[in-house]
């Protein structure tokens, strides 16, 4: 389908995969609201790095997903929500496991209530392989048991379980995107890979955890078209779809191919400290994503080795976007 023309809601909008998906909806035409969180700096997050004239494009609305009246006003009039809007940092969800229910739970909900009462079109829910847990067979697909190893996936695993019951209640028109790990530019510093590479490029060392878990490792690129197939594609009501890319990678092969493309012998110590409880790591993740190919005619087409170059180039130009502090996480 045309995206010109479209009016569609990004909940989430200033965060790494919102900034990416509201950029090349607005590139491919669409109208897009953005629904962001107000802060008394009247700051965008990430929406500040698109082109100024994307960014005209772009309506801003300002609010909080805990709100059912914030929603339901910027969800009126929109034909597509992309409903990305979460608490993420999984360290920080075992310190306050509440926060997490409120704006991932009873955020999702409220998008939800307000989509049902509406003439919305088709709701993509953002979903997360971390649903999963380690897995209990490889590659994992979509009928993989759900096992929560954190707070925050227990929010998620509720989340989709809200949106899944919406449709085969009420038939509100919800499709689940289940991402594996995401990376690319913009991404937060407490994620692996941007902690790799500024650590790579700012250190003499690079100090990591645990290195011998497995991750799937999925370009924000590739996850933004995901999303929009999400949207497009005919018949997809109520189908969970895995996008991930099918190969993995231990945490420390990994490592080492960061320091090869930053051009640096490899210098990797090892902590102690661990932000996760004991036994709440996540060992081993690998997508099925065969369910994406069929139904929505999607595969991931960017390289981890070319995915991360590129991530690596931006971050060599951004790094006085983060604070110091970064650099020893």
């Amino acid at each position: 389908m045309s995206w010109s023309g479209r009016k569609v809601l990004v909940t989430g909008a200033a965060g790494f995969i919102g900034s990416h998906l509201t950029e090349a909806l607005a590139r491919d035409g669409a109208e897009v609201r953005a629904f962001v969180r107000y802060n008394s700096r009247n700051d965008y997050g990430w929406l500040e790095q698109l082109d100024e004239t994307l960014r005209d494009e772009v309506e801003i609305f300002r609010g909080d997903l805990a709100n059912p009246e914030a929603v339901a006003n910027a969800v009126d009039g929109r034909e597509i929500v992309f409903h990305l809007g979460a608490l993420i940092p999984i360290p920080y969800s075992y310190q306050h496991p509440r926060e997490f229910v409120e704006a991932n739970a009873v955020g999702t909900l409220n998008v939800l209530e307000a989509a049902r009462r509406g003439s919305v079109r088709r709701v993509v829910h953002t979903s997360t392989s971390e649903v999963y847990g380690t897995a209990q067979r490889v590659p994992i697909d979509e009928e993989h048991p759900l096992n929560a190893q954190s707070p925050y996936a227990a929010t998620k695993i509720a989340a989709d379980q809200l949106a899944l019951s919406f449709w085969r209640s009420m038939e509100t028109p919800v499709v689940v995107a289940r991402p594996f790990n995401t990376y690319g530019p913009r991404q937060s510093a407490r994620a692996v890979i941007p902690t790799l590479i500024t650590q790579a490029l700012a250190l003499e060392s690079v100090e990591l955890g645990s290195t011998h878990p497995t991750r799937d490792f999925l370009y924000v690129g590739d996850l933004a078209r995901g999303f929009m197939r999400c949207a497009e594609a005919d018949g997809v009501e109520g189908e969970v779809i895995n996008l991930g890319t099918g190969t993995e990678i231990t945490i420390a092969e990994l490592a080492e191919t960061v320091f090869r493309l930053v051009g640096r012998e490899s210098a990797l110590t090892f902590s102690e400290e661990r932000a996760r409880p004991e036994k709440s790591e996540v060992e081993r993740l690998l997508a099925d994503a065969t369910k994406a190919k069929r139904l929505l005619d999607w595969q991931a087409k960017v390289s981890l080795e070319e995915g991360l170059q590129r991530t690596i180039e931006w971050f060599e130009g951004s790094l006085d976007a983060y604070k110091p502090s970064i650099y020893n996480v």
